[in-house]
């Protein structure tokens, strides 16, 4: 189900080019070096995870927030490759729907992209892609005296879908969604004793700015 957005938008831009009559000021494809960038939103999957042996039974990480920017080269008219970088986004959680505290995460993420219509005078150009995704969490938090904890630095898979509506020959506005698979050990201290739990976060990040190809 979280794939659902990747292909929503994939298929909407795609279907939005069939009417694309104009012409473009210069060649989208071969040799261009670009960065986007605009604001970002980070939703990760409802349900975290739990704590049983902290008497939890339910872990919920909020929405984030931030500016982000990415930068890409195309090798090829269809294929290009894209770095996501971004400030670090805070995202406040709840236990067992109270505030329980917050932590910061950095997701670094590389996809290797495909342009179906690169190469082509088309001003709207959708794409797609899939990579990897680095995540280093920091600031952990919580909210509950005596309490601490500690998130370990994810690996995992990304997928990617957007769209450049081209204005001239270097700018575009751009939309984009990723799916990033980010998963923590956690080690959680309490009362003088230690447990370890698994964090699924697995977030849905919106995007939407500006591009500018050089």
């Amino acid at each position: 189900m979280r794939m659902l957005p990747l292909i929503s938008i994939a298929a909407l831009a795609l279907g939005a080019t069939m009417g694309t009559a104009h012409a473009a000021e210069s060649t989208y494809g071969q040799g261009d070096f670009f960065t986007r960038a605009g604001l970002a939103k980070v939703s990760p999957k409802d349900d975290n995870g739990n704590y049983d042996s902290l008497g939890v039974d339910k872990v919920d990480v909020k929405d984030g927030r931030g500016f982000a920017i990415t930068f890409g080269y195309r090798f090829l008219d269809q294929w290009g490759v894209e770095l996501l970088a971004a400030q670090r986004f805070k995202h406040d959680f709840n236990l067992d729907g109270d505030h329980g505290g917050s932590v910061k995460h950095l997701p670094p993420t590389l996809t290797l992209q495909y342009y179906p219509l690169g190469g082509t005078d088309s001003l709207v150009q959708p794409y797609v892609g899939a990579g990897v995704n680095y995540t280093r969490f920091s600031a952990e938090n919580v909210n509950i005296d005596g309490a601490s904890m500690e998130m370990k630095n994810s690996w995992g898979w990304a997928g990617q879908a957007g769209v450049d509506l081209l204005i001239n020959e270097h700018w575009a506005v751009n939309a984009a969604v990723w799916y990033l698979d980010i998963d923590s050990n956690v080690k959680a201290s309490a009362g003088g004793e230690t447990y370890k739990t698994h964090l699924d976060i697995d977030p849905v990040v919106i995007m939407s700015g500006i591009s500018y190809r050089f």
